[in-house]
């Protein structure tokens, strides 16, 4: 599409009434004014342009959105940067044209559009308005699409792709960012997110097609067209069908006294939890009534991010020791993470990191496996899997139980990819997490999770209870038997890339070029590998052995004294994250 995009039809009056001074300039605005057909998102354009506000201008219009972890994040409003009506049909029209490319059977097999509750009044733009207008785009081309007629989960899609044997699916979410943004989340075939060269390819498809064709705006198609079909019902009885894959204490749920709180955290989750904890054989959950509902505004909290902790629980918390409620599950606004919080003996209530339910899950998962195999199972053809900037837990539990365990870049999109080539190879996976609470229990869908994740924390509860345990005590019983795992994550905000980029090429030539730091204060740094430019210091041949990512900054330190500390730029928000961890031997 060229730094502007590609040339439009041009109107001389527009252009001497409205000239910025700068052709590629000029041009994008001719384009997006001729383009859009939202009254909202064009007037925000105009009026910049009335105003001369040329730098706005060139940052909405110069620049186009890119895949990151979590596929295309943006804040809502006008701009082919932003999330809007007009760059949802032009990432459709790529992925349509890229899809019709790849697979022959592309018509007869269809594709999957699922979204959440968010939206901008001030943009005319809501999650529902850009699912129907991907689902108009496909349905306009004759392509049968699998249109929700309500909010769903995040999994629900990648569920459905599989299920339904369709080529594609997109969700609509921007998760737990900020009530600004949005979302544009693609699946491949295989039920898991596109990860390179799908993406790249895709973008390129997008550059080639980016003026609206005939019938992309006419949203009404998803009730109209005989094309469209409602996947709801069927998918969600599917999905809490084989949810049960994973209960393994029905009996015990159906007795246990104990009481859990949940909050969908003014999003998604409320409806389909409430059904996996019967699935499960459990009473309902009780809800956070102030949060229950869904709120593009998320009213009540300061950030729809249950990863804040006590801060954004507040309401659960409160309601969880007015009801005598010892455990509080939380699912972020689109139902894909969990957060858990449990009260101590002491009152006080203690929220584990994602770290510290992934040692949970990990124990949790690999125990049930081993009390319900069959007798000729070997467990070396079971795998856990995380991304490289999660806790290295589930490795020593893999080393003294003798099953593996496989490292994966930053994004579920890796493990789920990573996974679905396992399973074809005949190998047993039971879990996958991202530090960033995000995990995947069993393999029904392979990208994170917070329904099945949530059901699964409370059967687990439920089970130590009947032990007189807690999950705190049980954690702390993990990590003297496989070693503790003492992990500090974290995050600075930074809204500048430039600056980022001078942060991390410094690190690069610390002390002179192409040279890192050799010490941190008094710590002596060992090795240090860099997923940037593909370097590793601890590797012979000094080449990372995880692929190279040169869209993203990431560098993880290794110190003499076995502390491992990475930094790395988020993919969905203005942030640098940094993550450190001791890890000790057993009995130490």
């Amino acid at each position: 599409m060229g730094e502007c995009g590609a040339p439009g039809d041009v109107n001389s009056n527009v252009l001497i009434a409205r000239s910025t001074g700068d052709a590629q300039l000029d041009r994008a605005v001719w384009q997006w004014l001729s383009w859009d057909k939202n009254q909202k998102t064009k007037e925000q354009i105009e009026s910049l342009l009335q105003n001369g506000k040329h730098k706005e201008l060139r940052d909405r219009l110069c620049c186009r959105l890119t895949f990151g972890t979590a596929g295309l994040r943006s804040a809502m409003g006008a701009g082919f940067c932003y999330i809007n009506d007009l760059t949802v049909i032009q990432s459709t029209q790529g992925i349509y044209k890229y899809l019709e490319r790849s697979f022959s059977d592309f018509k007869q097999r269809g594709f999957v559009v699922g979204y959440d509750t968010r939206g901008q009044v001030t943009s005319n733009c809501s999650s529902k308005k850009l699912a129907k207008l991907t689902a108009a785009v496909l349905l306009a081309k004759d392509v049968p699409v699998y249109f929700f007629s309500t909010y769903v989960p995040t999994p629900f899609v990648p569920y459905a792709v599989q299920q339904l044997k369709a080529v594609a699916g997109v969700m609509i979410t921007a998760s737990h960012n900020r009530k600004e943004d949005n979302g544009y989340k693609v699946y491949w075939e295989n039920g898991a997110q596109i990860t390179s060269p799908h993406d790249k390819e895709i973008i390129k498809c997008i550059e080639e097609c980016v003026e609206p064709w005939n019938g992309s705006w006419n949203e009404n198609l998803v009730d109209t067209s005989p094309l469209r079909q409602d996947p709801l019902k069927k998918i969600c009885d599917f999905y809490m069908e084989d949810l049960k894959k994973i209960c393994f204490y029905r009996e015990l749920n159906m007795q246990t006294s104990l009481k859990f709180v949940h909050t969908s955290f003014h999003g998604v989750g409320h409806d389909y939890v409430q059904l996996a904890f019967k699935a499960f054989g459990f009473q309902p959950p009780i809800p956070v009534p102030e949060q229950k509902d869904p709120d593009p505004d998320f009213s009540t909290v300061k950030c729809p991010n249950p990863e804040e902790g006590e801060s954004v629980l507040e309401l659960s918390l409160r309601l969880a020791e007015k009801e005598n409620a010892k455990v509080v599950v939380a699912t972020d606004p689109d139902a894909d993470r969990l957060a858990v919080a449990e009260q101590q003996e002491n009152g006080c209530w203690k929220v584990f990191t994602g770290n510290e339910l992934a040692a949970l899950f990990g124990w949790w998962m690999f125990s049930c496996w081993k009390e319900n195999c069959s007798e000729d199972a070997d467990v070396k053809n079971v795998y856990m899997l995380a991304t490289t900037v999660s806790s290295k837990i589930l490795r020593a539990i893999a080393v003294k139980e003798g099953f593996h365990f496989e490292e994966t870049l930053p994004g579920f999109k890796w493990i789920g990819s990573r996974v679905k080539d396992l399973l074809d190879n005949g190998k047993e996976v039971l879990f996958a997490f991202e530090e960033s609470i995000g995990f995947m229990c069993g393999t029904s869908v392979l990208d994170k999770d917070g329904v099945s994740a949530a059901v699964v924390i409370a059967e687990m509860a439920t089970y130590l209870e009947s032990k007189n345990l807690t999950l705190a005590q049980k954690l702390t019983e993990i990590y003297e038997t496989y070693g503790y795992h003492i992990s500090k994550t974290s995050y600075f905000l930074c809204y500048d890339p430039p600056t980022i980029r001078r942060i991390f090429e410094k690190l690069r030539n610390f002390d002179g070029p192409q040279s890192y730091p050799s010490f941190c204060g008094i710590y002596n740094i060992l090795h240090v590998r860099d997923i940037t430019t593909g370097y590793d210091s601890s590797q012979p041949n000094k080449k990372s052995v995880l692929p190279v990512s040169k869209s993203s900054q990431m560098i993880t330190f290794t110190f003499q004294n076995g502390c491992v500390a990475t930094l790395r730029t988020s993919g969905t928000e203005p942030k640098i994250k940094y993550y450190a961890e001791m890890c000790a031997l057993p009995e130490q």
